[in-house]
């Protein structure tokens, strides 16, 4: 009996609708595929003409957007991120970009930043697949919503997206109340940023816990060590105190060595793909990092304010080092929630 109603709960709860493209799941899993098969690439002239049907794209190709109906369960769940990227072949021995390049998953939410799902890094040419649950964000993912893929490419094309969100029962999460994005940029810089970049948050009331979900990778122009090589204090303020200070680094890489094919091997011996980097290894994920601000931003108006410090400046070639920057604030209630179809 306790298996019957169980199995009824389960069936009630994944009744809302699904993009034409959901594909069959298991009583206690909804599965919603927003890409199959979209090209990302540059191309200067005609990306919208070359599109993957279904998506429109922006930043010449880079940026592919699609729609979703995203499924709003009547009780505590996880939802799950699943990505396969694949390089599109040039021959039999070659693809077109063969390049680690940055990308990511976004939500588009209307009058605020995009809010960044899961943040990648291609592999030098190979085909990679990742998962990153990111239940923290459900208050968000649900309903009709506009995702857009991203791949920072130069080239055409490059690398064909799947992408689907996993939604699964689960009595033993707490699902957060709400979450809001706080700052998306893939540029942070020396030149722009200076001082660093302020924006004011509004925490609504009745919320027992106040998280920030915090990306941030370094990169640069030109291939030396700044600030893809070298180890830069992101610093993070509230009100004009400073509530956090981290120093993203990877030192991992080796591990994903067999995902790059196409890394170089130099004169040392040492690999491209197994170099520590700031905050990421190519054909990786790059989770993000949680920080409690329960103690900082109770209900009302904050200003929160990021700064990189020792960013490289823009030289006589106009090269410089950037950084990739997002951020998200999720809340919990203080009191439970009563879970309702």
């Amino acid at each position: 009996m306790r298996a019957m109603i169980l199995a009824a709960c389960c069936a009630a709860l994944f009744r809302a609708p699904l993009t034409a493209c959901a594909s069959p799941a298991p009583a206690d899993t909804a599965r919603v595929q927003v890409f199959l098969g979209s090209v990302i690439r540059f191309h200067a002239d005609s990306a919208a003409a070359l599109a993957t049907p279904g998506d429109s794209v922006s930043d010449r190709g880079r940026v592919v957007t699609r729609a979703a109906d995203l499924p709003a369960p009547g009780m505590p769940y996880r939802v799950f991120a699943d990505l396969t990227l694949h390089p599109i072949p040039k021959s039999d021995r070659e693809v077109f970009d063969r390049w680690d390049r940055a990308g990511n998953i976004r939500l588009a939410v209307p009058g605020m930043p995009d809010l960044e799902v899961m943040r990648f890094m291609t592999s030098y040419g190979g085909e990679t697949r990742h998962e990153l649950e990111v239940s923290d964000l459900s208050p968000l993912l649900r309903g009709r919503q506009n995702l857009r893929a991203h791949v920072d490419t130069w080239v055409s094309p490059g690398w064909k997206v799947d992408f689907e969100l996993r939604y699964v029962a689960d009595t033993s999460y707490d699902n957060p109340s709400w979450a809001a994005p706080v700052y998306y940029t893939d540029s942070f810089n020396r030149q722009d940023m200076p001082r660093g970049f302020r924006t004011p948050v509004v925490i609504p009331p009745g919320l027992s816990r106040v998280v920030m979900k915090y990306v941030s990778t370094g990169h640069c122009t030109d291939g030396t060590d700044e600030d893809e090589f070298a180890s830069k204090a992101n610093v993070i303020s509230v009100d004009g105190k400073v509530v956090a200070r981290l120093h993203p680094w990877r030192s991992d890489c080796r591990r994903f060595r067999e995902r790059n094919p196409y890394g170089a091997r130099w004169t040392d011996g040492s690999w491209s793909s197994d170099y520590s980097r700031s905050g990421w290894c190519p054909g990786a994920e790059v989770p993000p990092t949680e920080i409690d601000l329960t103690d900082w931003l109770p209900q009302g108006r904050h200003v929160v304010e990021f700064q990189v410090e020792g960013m490289r400046p823009k030289d006589a070639k106009g090269n410089f080092g950037y950084w990739r920057v997002s951020s998200c604030l999720v809340g919990w209630d203080l009191t439970p929630k009563l879970w309702k179809n």
